[in-house]
């Protein structure tokens, strides 16, 4: 349970109370007081929306005609019209020009977003000279590919750069030319070996990336990579000679692209004599993806098929080759297996790179893993310490697993105490500076993705004082997914007000009211869902503060007698209403389980429906083991959200992670009420 101080809670109940009110102010002194809302610029943005919308049509002639109406008129986003106008001709600028650019817009997020554009143009050209003097100057430094041109560059020079350079080629999920190239010089050079081209196309054929796949192996000049057979017709490569032959590593590689769809007939050709065929590296990679693809689809036999692989990579006289990926499913196959197989969870995690074992998820299990597997009495005391150190690691985090963790402790999640309130200072500052003054405005325009590029960049290097000013200005904007991300980024010193804010308090109290459904769980899964951005829009075409498709919203609306247009799902308040009067029906029809109601919302109900079938399994475990990636952090997100909600919303002592988890998540037992067979 949560402890707060009586303090703490008279003050977020006061601030709930006069929510309203202080958002009115606040949005008052910005409008009329702040000196970013009366700058110069603040007069016509048409030629800055024309100039955007030509150069997403690639338009560099209406983008120039744009930039010329900027001119001599200082206006606030002149520098984007100017990168907009530079970048669609970059291939013919010249190093002066570039320059030129830098020395107009210093310091900037444009000058900074040229220069990844230019280095990108300059390994096209392969100008290594003008990319080793430009390079250095890049502060972002996030993008793989010019890091791939960079490291060739050290190559070139003499420098060792194998680890570095190898890591990097592993990590891009796709082909490119700049990391492409650079493996091409190294394996020349014997930097790289054909072991590590393998790994490579290994990784590549895990992420179900074809191009990265056969670009590797075009590499090594072994196949042709335009008609390679094992990625399309896995069973050709299979059959293409008699049984007795010695197996290869295309055999391996066509026996994970069949695993990927169908894994009990990938382990029935291993079965049947392939796995003593392959190299035992290789079958040990095989078994591994069997396993993988088996635990996907939530198969008991996915952990027979890992148990297969462990003794393969024995056999090769290797511990388990296998990627921090395969290993975590490995870790979740373990998990559903009853009894659980704590030792698999615990090997496993052991395999993972040193990096990946610092994940709390597997600090998390590991730690349960230690506790269940130490001897009883004196004789485990050194497991269950070692246990409860590895808990109290994570306990301080706010996360899904750091909540887990300080309850399996048996204390209170304690909230931390709220900063010192911001000097008008720090407030000034925040308000004054000119990137984040520039992103405000931007989203202001309805240019949302540059405003945030332009209001992340703004960030770097702020301290925990400058970056709950950012946070607080964004909050008084009212674009709350800014006030959210920043205030998240502090590490000391933590508003959780900030961090969890309540927009439209009395339109969501009123309507999960009117649901019936806790305001806590709806307030953290808006705040997973949209960030309390109305208009969001997400890639598959949810919509509003909620996130509802639009066949979700009609049908909805129709169960609710609530009228509905196309045209209305954005609206604030019957996105409320249809959201909460969706999640509601959700809860009923998974018998008020918040875990699996909250995968329902995010991947549709029948996807649960099957998820809950097979063993009995604790919440905790169940959540974990969620096959789709995004809908396992999505249910551990929301409910995590939630804690913290209810601490905020409620008078009384709110529910704690495990309350909201719940019981056992197993079958439908037979006695309930059947699933409501029309629930999209």
């Amino acid at each position: 349970m949560i402890h707060r101080q009586a303090d703490m809670a008279h003050e977020f109940r006061a601030f709930g109370s006069r929510f309203p009110r202080c958002i009115a102010i606040a949005a008052l002194f910005v409008a009329c007081v702040l000196p970013w809302q009366s700058r110069a610029s603040s007069g016509s943005d048409a030629p800055v929306l024309a100039a955007h919308a030509a150069f997403r049509a690639g338009d560099a002639a209406r983008v120039a005609s744009a930039r010329a109406q900027l001119a001599g008129r200082d206006h606030l986003l002149a520098s984007w019209v100017d990168y907009w106008a530079l970048n669609l001709r970059l291939p013919q600028a010249t190093p002066a020009e570039i320059e030129a650019f830098y020395s107009r817009w210093p310091g900037t997020y444009v000058e900074d977003r040229l220069r990844n554009d230019w280095l990108l143009e300059l390994g096209k050209r392969r100008d290594w000279a003008t990319f080793r003097r430009d390079f250095p100057r890049f502060r972002m430094n996030d993008d793989r590919q010019v890091t791939c041109y960079a490291l060739l560059t050290e190559h070139l020079d003499g420098r060792s750069v194998r680890d570095r350079a190898l890591d990097a080629w592993i990590a891009q999920r796709d082909t490119d030319d700049g990391c492409h190239l650079m493996a091409r010089f190294l394996l020349a050079a014997d930097v790289f070996t054909e072991r590590d081209v393998w790994r490579k196309v290994r990784t590549a054929t895990e992420q179900n990336r074809p191009r990265a796949a056969r670009s590797a192996l075009g590499l090594l000049g072994a196949i042709p990579t335009s008609s390679a057979p094992w990625w399309e017709q896995p069973e050709r490569v299979l059959n293409r000679t008699p049984a007795g032959r010695p197996a290869d590593q295309y055999d391996g590689l066509a026996l994970a692209r069949l695993a990927a769809t169908d894994p009990d007939r990938a382990a029935a050709r291993l079965e049947a004599g392939l796995a003593s065929r392959l190299p035992a590296d290789w079958a040990a990679w095989a078994w591994a993806q069997t396993g993988r693809q088996a635990t996907l689809r939530q198969q008991p036999q996915a952990a027979t098929h890992f148990r297969r692989a462990e003794a393969a990579a024995l056999r090769a006289g290797a511990s388990q080759p296998f990627s921090d990926e395969t290993l975590a499913w490995q870790v979740r196959a373990a998990l559903r297996v009853s009894p659980t197989d704590w030792r698999t969870v615990r090997a496993a995690i052991d395999a993972m790179s040193e990096a990946e074992r610092g994940d709390a998820a597997w600090i998390y299990w590991g730690a349960r893993a230690d506790q269940a597997l130490a001897p009883e009495g004196v004789d485990g005391a050194p497991e269950r310490l070692l246990a409860q150190r590895a808990l109290e690691s994570i306990s301080g985090q706010m996360s899904f697993y750091g909540k887990l963790a300080t309850e399996d402790l048996g204390r209170e999640l304690v909230l931390p105490a709220r900063p010192a309130p911001l000097a008008p200072a720090e407030r000034r500052a925040a308000s004054g500076h000119p990137g984040l003054t520039r992103a405000v405005h931007l989203i202001t325009i309805g240019l949302r993705s540059e405003g945030v590029r332009e209001w992340n960049f703004s960030l770097r290097g702020l301290g925990d004082r400058e970056l709950l000013a950012a946070a607080q200005l964004a909050c008084d904007r009212q674009i709350w997914d800014r006030c959210i991300s920043t205030s998240d980024r502090t590490r000391l010193e933590i508003d959780v007000l900030q961090r969890f804010p309540t927009p439209f308090r009395e339109a969501v109290l009123a309507q999960t009211a009117r649901a019936g459904v806790d305001p806590a769980y709806v307030y953290g899964l808006i705040r997973q869902e949209s960030r309390f951005v109305m208009d969001a829009r997400s890639h598959a075409g949810a919509s509003g503060l909620m996130q509802l498709m639009p066949a979700t919203a009609r049908w909805t609306a129709k169960r609710l007698g609530v009228p509905y247009t196309p045209g209305s799902i954005n609206d604030r308040d019957l996105n409320l209403r249809l959201g909460t009067g969706y999640m509601k029906l959700l809860l009923d029809d998974f018998e008020g389980s918040q875990a699996l109601a909250a995968a329902a919302y995010n991947a549709g109900p029948g996807r649960p429906r099957r998820w809950r079938n097979g063993p009995e399994l604790e919440p905790a475990m169940w959540a974990e083991t969620i096959p789709f990636s995004e809908t396992r952090d999505y249910v551990k997100k929301v409910l995590s959200n939630a804690v913290y909600y209810s601490a905020i919303l409620d008078d009384e002592e709110p529910l704690s992670l495990q309350a909201r988890l719940g019981g056992p998540i197993g079958p439908r037992l037979a006695k309930a009420t059947p699933p409501d067979p029309d629930l999209p």
